[in-house]
Parts: structure tokens; C-alpha cells; sequence
């Protein structure tokens, strides 16, 4: 891929390799450019500011991974007192007093709540709030028979032991998903990175190059801005979004600017500017 050569004036291609073009730079005497065919040599040391926004881009990612992190240690502690809670644990006879069952339409994902009457190291006890299958709490009366889990660290919070086991058998899966997702989080960090890195080399190295014109003139700002633009490729107008650095001067034809076509957005393209055009060695 060359250079747009609508309303260029004379471009040629020098051994197949370099496109020539005069034109003014910053109102100074006319320059040329010469710019290699694609794919080019672009460096990631020669983008200004590309390290800078690269390691914006990866303090987002770890941060994001050490939250990850800190909720992976929380599961871990969790999973460590369940281990413990189970190991403790004693099986104890206990009485219903009173079921408090969720709505009809409920009970088939929400657990229903019992009031026990148990005895434990000699005391008599009543605990309210012990979580039991539901449909298995419809059929439990005044006076049902309980069977209950029973810590000697914290003898005031049984558990109703079926409910009990059948939620260990899912805590026994957790350490995977913890694994799954700090793997997960790695992997995405890594992807956003390669994806910055891409971001900023793969318009400069293989991307068409393009007279632009912007719709409503260049905007006037220092910070980093998007605006509309479009330019001809083989007599067709293509319509673009254009991204332009912050504080740069970009290279301009006239009312034209420079700019470079992402292959894999081509709808989005990148402003060249003089700063960027010298460090690449694209000025003859």
C-alpha cells in the first residue's frame, strides 16, 4: 500500500519503496517526505509517548489482577474455616421449635429458616435462623427431629447437617474457580497490552497512509481529541473517525493532514505528526 494521491500533486515511488511528496511544514520552506512502502520499521521507542501510555494501560491491568488477587485470598480464607468448620465439627440431635419458609413461588431457590432446641457440653440451647432445605422444612412440625453440625469453637451456630454437606460439595470447586479466574485475569492483562502495543505499531507499520480532509476544519486543542474526517481512496470517499495526539502538530497538505489507516479499524485512522514523521526518518 502507497499514499492517497487525491489532491497530492506529483508522488513517485523510488525503486518501489519510498513515496516522495513536497510540501510546507509549519510555514517553513518546502520539505519532502520519504516513506517507506509497508510494512515499515517502526519501533515502540520511537512513538512519542507510547511507553508512557502503555504503562497507563498496564497499571490498569495489574490493578485490576490484584483486586482479583485480593478477592482469590478472601475465597481462600473462606474455603481454610470451611475446611476447619467440617473437621470440628460434631453431629448433635437437635428439636424444631419453629420453620419460617420463604414464599410458594421461593422455595425452590431459598432455604428455609429453623428455631432448634439442642443440647451441647452439658447446656441447654436454642438457636434460631439454621438454614435447611426447604422442601425438606415443609414437612418438619413442632418437635421434628434435626440432625446437627456442631463447632466446639462456636457451639451457638449449628448447621442442619444435610444442608451443611450438600454446600461443601460446591465450596470443593472453589479453589478451581479461584484458579480459573487468576488465570483469566493474567491472560486479559496480557491481551490488553499486546492490544496497546498493536494499537500504536500497526497503523505506523502496515497502514494505508492518507490525505485527510476534517469536516469543519482541524479541531484547536492540545488534548488528545477525535473528530470526523474522510479521504478518497481510488475516487471513493470513505468516512473515518480520526484520532490525533495531544499538543502535536500534525503533518498537513494545505488543509489536508497525514494520517494512517488501523487495517484491522478501517474506519478509524491515526494523525501523523511532524514530531512522529522526523523520529521515523519520513522527512527526505
Amino acid at each position: 500500500m502507497g499514499l492517497s494521491v487525491r489532491a497530492l500533486g506529483p508522488v513517485h515511488f523510488a525503486g518501489g519503496r519510498v513515496a516522495h511528496v513536497v510540501l510546507r511544514v509549519r510555514s517553513r520552506a518546502p520539505v519532502q517526505l520519504a516513506i517507506p512502502k509497508a510494512p515499515r520499521k517502526v519501533k515502540l521507542a520511537q512513538v512519542p509517548g507510547a511507553y508512557r501510555r502503555l504503562a497507563v494501560v498496564a497499571g490498569l491491568g495489574f490493578g485490576i489482577f490484584g483486586l482479583v488477587s485480593a478477592a482469590g485470598l478472601l475465597a481462600g480464607r473462606w474455603l481454610g474455616d470451611e475446611a476447619g468448620f467440617f473437621g470440628r465439627a460434631v453431629e448433635v440431635e437437635g428439636r424444631v421449635s419453629g420453620v419460617s419458609l420463604p414464599k410458594w413461588e421461593d422455595r425452590t431457590r431459598l432455604p428455609a429458616k429453623l428455631t432448634v432446641l439442642y443440647t451441647f457440653d452439658g447446656l441447654d440451647r436454642s438457636v434460631s435462623g439454621v438454614l435447611a432445605s426447604a422442601e425438606r422444612a415443609e414437612g418438619l412440625g413442632h418437635g421434628a427431629k434435626v440432625t446437627l453440625l456442631v463447632d466446639p469453637k462456636a457451639p451457638e451456630a449449628p448447621r442442619e447437617a444435610d444442608s451443611a454437606r450438600e454446600g461443601r460439595g460446591l465450596t470443593r470447586l472453589a479453589p478451581f474457580g479461584v484458579g480459573l479466574g487468576l488465570l483469566v485475569a493474567v491472560l486479559l492483562v496480557a491481551l490488553e497490552v499486546r492490544r496497546a502495543v498493536r494499537a500504536e505499531l500497526q497503523p505506523l507499520r502496515s497502514g494505508m497512509l492518507v490525505w485527510l480532509t476534517c469536516e469543519g476544519g482541524l479541531p484547536d486543542t492540545r488534548a488528545e481529541t477525535t473528530f470526523a474526517a474522510h479521504y478518497f481512496q481510488q475516487d471513493v470517499k470513505r468516512e473515518v473517525r480520526a484520532r490525533a495526539r495531544p499538543g502535536r502538530a500534525p503533518v498537513k497538505n494545505g488543509e489536508k493532514v497525514l494520517a494512517a489507516v488501523v487495517p484491522s479499524q478501517p474506519t478509524w485512522v491515526r494523525v501523523i505528526d511532524e514530531d512522529l514523521a522526523r523520529t521515523l526518518g519520513w522527512y527526505a
